[in-house]
């Protein structure tokens, strides 16, 4: 690895399968964006991405496997997301339907709802979520 500065982490979903998927999306060129929820920035006390910023891809065995430049940031309602950002996502959805069904099945998962330190927690229509597109600017390893 070249002599660069430390970069930011890009996480998607938690270590494991699915994140094993979406990084290998990501490495394909499939997946140009993704969805996070406002509330997890705001319970991390996280800012949000500026576009331009450059963070490392992590696989779930914790390494470094590609540098992504953060193009576009938008904060929208659930209900807003479009067929194209949940095309774009990379994950094999056809519609916005199924793009939806995916993520709430994430974001009301017992490792989301304890990241998020509610037990209940429960998207809807009005939930405000993060949407980012990013494109790969380096392969790493």
């Amino acid at each position: 690895m070249e002599n660069r500065e430390s970069l930011k982490p890009f996480l998607l979903a938690f270590p494991g399968p699915l994140r094993d998927r979406l990084v290998a999306a990501v490495l394909s060129g499939e997946k140009v964006s993704t969805s996070g929820l406002l509330a997890e920035y705001e319970a991390e006390r996280e800012e949000l991405p500026p576009v331009g910023e450059r963070s490392a891809v992590i696989d779930s065995d914790g390494r470094e496997v590609a540098v992504v430049e953060v193009t576009e940031v938008r904060v929208l309602p659930l209900g807003a997301v479009s067929l194209r950002h949940a095309l774009d996502e990379g994950e094999g959805h056809t519609s916005v339907a199924g793009w939806r069904e995916a993520h709430e099945a994430f974001w009301h998962g017992e490792e989301m709802r304890e990241a998020l330190g509610d037990p209940e927690f429960t998207v809807d229509d009005d939930t405000m979520i993060v949407a980012e597109r990013f494109r790969v600017v380096e392969r790493l390893g």
